[in-house]
């Protein structure tokens, strides 16, 4: 009896070890999930994964938030699955996975409107133009708008605070492009994050301060922050899901992005958390406050993911400013 106890033991200690980790290793029901990059993307993969967490409690999805740029680092150093984009993949960082042997899907997943926001104390603004927040934001503001009178005569001569995206965040690459018309063309003085509830925090409690991050960071602190109307040309326009959805908030609305690696998705849990992903979207970004694409471009979505392709259809660093809906499902299906 004592032979059997102990080779049953032996048994039982060298399947824990090592046979029954091996033989699980592609199960959808084990593994780890890793997702890195947009603080944007953030909350629709945070969702997605906490459903996802239900029905597949043993695999373990990780989702951290270190930047659009951040993320694509780790994604081309092999060190994530899957990297959030607030912004389509640069070239520079497509040779950067070419060198590194690793190919990836493109998947769009849903519409973001950058929300302009101040603090309930501030007063004065009630909106904002193009042109204003260009003047407010361009290099050439840095050491000399200082002062809120500067931007509009009937505004205070109160000291200028701005709060933004850190360089590494895709939300720093679109908002300056689509305001100051170049990517990276933005005052340096100002406080920079990439994690936006910093941004929240700080424009919150100051009085002379304005901030521009994800309209879903907006949704989950209106009781402390002021949204403010842009115009774009044709009168002031607030973001929102209808806004957004129909391309009447501009030039601020935009695609937002999760790039899988194709090699990850060989393993089960991988391919079963992006189909969870790609068929979950569009619900819970609309309860997190941002537009899903409708239901012909995730039936796209998933069809890109089904085959696998591979590549972007952002050619040459195609820019997403001004994008509709109707454009992105134009590209994606490359009509």
């Amino acid at each position: 009896m004592k032979k059997i106890f102990l080779l049953l033991t032996t048994a039982a200690i060298l399947t824990s070890c090592g046979g029954g980790q091996k033989a699980n290793k592609n199960n959808a029901e084990t593994g780890v999930v890793k997702i890195d990059g947009s603080s944007t993307v953030y909350p629709v993969s945070e969702a997605v994964a906490e459903d996802f967490r239900e029905t597949q409690p043993d695999i373990n999805v990780t989702v951290g938030e270190s930047g659009t740029g951040g993320g694509f680092k780790k994604f081309s150093r092999n060190e994530i699955d899957i990297s959030d984009a607030s912004r389509p993949i640069t070239s520079t960082e497509i040779d950067a996975c070419t060198k590194a042997g690793i190919n990836f899907i493109e998947l769009p997943i849903a519409f973001d409107g950058l929300a302009v926001v101040v603090s309930k104390q501030n007063t004065f603004i009630d909106h904002l133009t193009v042109a204003e927040l260009k003047k407010l934001w361009e290099p050439a503001a840095q050491g000399t708008i200082k002062t809120w009178d500067q931007i509009r005569s009937s505004f205070p001569k109160e000291p200028i605070k701005l709060y933004g995206a850190g360089t590494a965040s895709g939300t720093y690459d679109y908002f300056t492009e689509a305001i100051c018309g170049k990517k990276g063309a933005s005052r340096g003085d100002y406080t920079a994050s990439e994690d936006d509830n910093v941004l929240v925090k700080g424009v919150s409690g100051d009085k002379s301060g304005l901030a521009y991050f994800g309209l879903a960071y907006y949704e989950q602190n209106q009781d402390k922050l002021k949204l403010i109307p842009i115009d774009g040309g044709n009168g002031p326009v607030f973001p929102s899901q209808e806004t957004v959805g129909n391309g009447t908030y501009q030039p601020l609305s935009r695609p937002m992005f999760i790039y899988i690696n194709s090699k990850s998705l060989e393993r089960k849990e991988v391919a079963a958390f992006a189909k969870y992903y790609t068929e979950n979207a569009g619900r819970l970004a609309k309860d997190i406050g941002y537009v899903p694409l409708n239901v012909d471009e995730y039936k796209l979505v998933q069809d890109r993911l089904a085959k696998k392709v591979t590549g972007t259809v952002f050619v040459d660093g195609k820019s997403t400013v001004g994008m509709k809906m109707a454009d992105l499902l134009k590209i994606e299906s490359g009509k």
